[in-house]
């Protein structure tokens, strides 16, 4: 105390304040550590529990489900990679599979590993049945991200179709038909483009409808299916079609050139 009494003001002032901050930082970091260490014990609980064999199947959802959720909100996304993509492996008959994935996707597209995102949710279609997550199927929440995720024009052309054969109450297929003819166009696809644009003219909101992105959605349609409709008489299937069409012109207008002189 006898030396605190010799310090200047502002001096006792810098060293008082930095002793609080270093035993502010002390309690900030022993509360992290004592809730991290709460959260692992939690977590090797319910993994004691997920493996005793004695749930049934709906409890063992809930387990699973608190221990996803748990990692979740430590954005811990790693961590829940690993933990479901494990389940799946080793579980490959559980019913909820296609949720374990779909929450595996959603994790990847937090991190921003898109393509591989696109591979689970594309995953889910094909290897895992559906469900129904709060009244939404899993399987529909997967083309809708795929369809806004995927870059590849084949792989949108598979999804728009199954969103309009699967889901057709849960989307607009007036918007989906002309959106599918653009991919197909996009692949050189020409004469299923042509299909599914006319599908899309025989729509009854088709004059009507507002399609982000594409303003004269109506007028170009009906320009390129008109067009394919028309009298294609002044075209020609092959070059040598065409040529041989000239040759036949010019012998037409030689023998009438010829005639012409003649006469004069």
């Amino acid at each position: 105390m006898k030396l605190l009494k010799w310090l200047p003001a502002k001096t006792f002032a810098k060293v008082f304040l930095l002793s609080s901050l270093i035993l502010f930082s002390g309690c900030k970091n022993s509360t992290a550590q004592k809730k991290s260490n709460q959260q692992l014990n939690t977590q090797e609980e319910l993994q004691i529990l997920l493996e005793s064999g004695t749930l049934n199947a709906k409890q063992r959802y809930s387990i699973i489900k608190q221990m996803a959720d748990n990692l979740l909100a430590e954005k811990d996304y790693q961590g829940l990679i690993l933990f479901l993509t494990d389940w799946v492996d080793d579980n490959p008959d559980d019913m909820y599979n296609s949720y374990w994935l779909l929450m595996t996707a959603y994790a990847y597209l937090s991190t921003g590993a898109e393509p591989v995102a696109e591979y689970y949710f594309d995953r889910i279609l094909q290897q895992c049945q559906d469900l129904l997550v709060k009244g939404n199927s899993v399987h529909f929440i997967c083309l809708q991200n795929l369809i806004q995720i995927s870059k590849t024009p084949s792989h949108r052309i598979k999804y728009f179709n199954e969103l309009i054969s699967r889901f057709p109450q849960n989307v607009n297929t007036t918007e989906l038909y002309l959106r599918l003819a653009l991919e197909y166009q996009n692949d050189s696809q020409w004469s299923q483009a042509l299909k599914t644009y006319s599908l899309f003219l025989e729509q009854p909101d088709a004059t009507t409808i507002q399609i982000p992105g594409e303003p004269d959605a109506y007028k170009n349609a009906r320009h390129l299916v008109d067009f394919n409709n028309s009298s294609k008489d002044w075209t020609f299937e092959s070059l040598s079609a065409l040529e041989e069409a000239v040759k036949k012109a010019i012998q037409t207008t030689t023998g009438r050139l010829w005639t012409n002189t003649k006469l004069k």
